[in-house]
């Protein structure tokens, strides 16, 4: 202790010599003094066989089991480990390059705020030592998405070096010993077909994320001061789990995809009308054709009846598709030949871009089928698969300046008023104390007009986040109607009974979504102290 009443004494003579100048010199010099009394205290650890440890210390040991070990539902991943150790060298120096480049922006503008000269990085290295997964889940899901949620560990050795120019002086802070654990849900969201096929990027952290790090000042490990590291650490902790811990999420996005959007902007009505001189296939008899319709990156068709033994069939059938974005989308026609044994054969497709619809006005189409839209497969100009002729038309959806008229129609529908087709959107949110007696994994079942709808399975979570959008395109409104929404739980693969149970139900009228065009609320659950979260909206078309 010779040592601090040296540095104490150091410390009164500054503040007396000095006034406050004097007293922060000293405040520092006293923190370096705690810092080297600090060192001279620390001792080798003690290594001990698992069998002499106490239960408090094997607890302690169970956070550093990987999870593929604890939990069944994550898989082990060493494989993209050993790929990550390959390309770490060249990865580490594209991410500090990345890390320069968006950093400066904020030097800039908050360097001359604080009357700084300059703030350089000396030094920027990620190390030599990459991040370990220590496992990783991936959720089954039947939406254009993927979701997987790897859990990671960064114990690197980074060389980061700030320097510091203000009035006349320069400083150097060394962050060094970096250590970060977390686990993250990363979906991969609107999948399409163009590289690397998903337009977006979501991130969110399950739990708050534990980060350790050094930080020399002046030589000495600024974070050995009493209380500071502590301190230090929880603010990191709760401002990251702030911004990013679920259900709050980063999203970046990868490519410019307008289709993609969650809201439709109109319906393209498709009107079937025959086809001609069909390609035969069987070699008894002629076809049984049948026209499948679908808009390219969208998930939802329609299909024609099937013609019996003809290659000039006549349809005269009406469907109408949702519509994100009628500048980007095109609408895929695709001729089969049904089959009682085995796939249906396709006789012949054709693309048609939106781009050139007019809004409400009907445009006819005769076009040739071919093999596929590939413009140097030679098989399609080999032989004819015959003409298909069909219509189309685009309805946008009406402005927001209309919305009172529509809405007035709406109130008057009950009165005989004719009733308006539309998009009946549903987005299942999230819900809330959802529990079962023998298993809880939930998902949510949409029924509404006979036609069923589910979200993708939450593994063993009372609180679920689904933030799935569902969809049906109506000829007429819901008005009448009622959505029927029950949150169920799946078993698991290792629990052979009870395969399915019910976490409570709300049927919710339809009436005040067509009144209001828009509802987003909680929903108390029936048979179940739980709530869901929904948005519903009607379109009218």
């Amino acid at each position: 202790m010779h040592e601090f009443f040296w540095f104490s004494s150091l410390w009164s003579w500054g503040t007396w010599s000095y006034g406050f100048e004097g007293m922060c010199v000293g405040l520092i010099v006293v923190a370096f003094g705690i810092f080297l009394e600090r060192r001279t205290l620390l001792q080798d650890p003690i290594i001990r066989q698992l069998g002499e440890l106490d239960a408090r210390s094997l607890e302690e040991l169970l956070n550093e089991i990987p999870l593929w070990v604890k939990n069944p539902d994550y898989d082990r991943v060493d494989w993209l480990n050993k790929f990550l150790k390959d390309i770490w060298p060249c990865l580490e120096k594209a991410i500090c390059k990345k890390l320069r480049k968006k950093a400066q922006p904020y030097i800039d503008k908050y360097g001359s705020k604080y009357m700084m000269n300059s703030i350089d990085f000396e030094s920027l290295t990620l190390g030599t030592l990459p991040p370990t997964f220590v496992g990783m889940k991936v959720y089954d899901t039947k939406e254009r998405e993927i979701i997987f949620e790897p859990s990671f560990k960064f114990a690197g050795n980074p060389n980061i070096i700030i320097a510091v120019k203000a009035f006349g002086l320069k400083a150097t802070v060394q962050l060094v010993d970096v250590q970060a654990f977390a686990t993250a849900r990363i979906t991969l969201k609107h999948l399409v077909p163009m590289f690397p096929c998903f337009s977006k990027v979501v991130i969110s952290l399950m739990d708050k994320p534990h980060i350790d790090f050094g930080l020399k000042l002046l030589g000495g490990d600024v974070m050995a001061i009493p209380g500071l590291y502590g301190f230090v650490q929880d603010t990191i902790r709760d401002r990251v789990a702030e911004m990013y811990m679920w259900p709050k999420t980063l999203e970046i996005p990868i490519i410019d995809d307008h289709s993609a959007a969650k809201r439709p902007v109109g319906t393209v009505e498709v009107k079937i009308i025959r086809a001609r001189n069909l390609l035969k296939t069987d070699f008894m008899g002629k076809a049984d054709p049948y026209v499948k319709i679908r808009l390219v990156n969208s998930v939802l068709s329609k299909t024609t009846r099937t013609k019996a033994n003809t290659l000039n069939p006549e349809w005269h059938e009406i469907f109408k598709l949702p519509v994100q974005d009628p500048k980007s989308q095109s609408l895929e026609l695709e001729v089969f030949d049904w089959e009682k044994l085995g796939a249906h054969e396709k006789m012949g497709m054709q693309i048609v871009p939106l781009k050139d619809l007019v809004d409400d006005e009907p445009k006819s189409f005769t076009l040739p089928l071919v093999k596929n839209v590939d413009p140097n497969d030679e098989a399609n100009s080999k032989k004819s698969r015959g003409d298909i002729v069909f219509e189309m038309t685009f309805k946008a959806f009406k402005e927001d300046d209309n919305e009172a008229d529509i809405a007035e129609e709406s109130h008057s529908a009950s009165e005989s008023v004719p009733h308006h087709g539309g998009v009946l959107s549903v987005t299942v949110h999230q819900a809330e104390e959802v529990e079962g007696k023998h298993h809880t994994n939930p998902f949510v079942e949409l029924h509404f007009r006979g036609d069923k709808k589910k979200t993708l399975v939450i593994k063993k979570s009372t609180d679920p986040s689904w933030e799935q959008e569902f969809s049906w395109q109506l000829d007429d409104s819901p008005i009448s109607d009622s959505l029927h929404v029950e949150v169920l739980s799946k078993r698991s693969s290792m629990n052979l009974f009870h395969r399915q149970e019910s976490l409570g139900y709300v049927d919710i009228p339809l009436q005040d979504v067509v009144n209001n065009k828009t509802i987003n609320e909680k929903f108390q659950l029936v048979d179940s102290p739980g709530m869901i979260q929904l948005e519903l909206t009607w379109r009218i078309s």
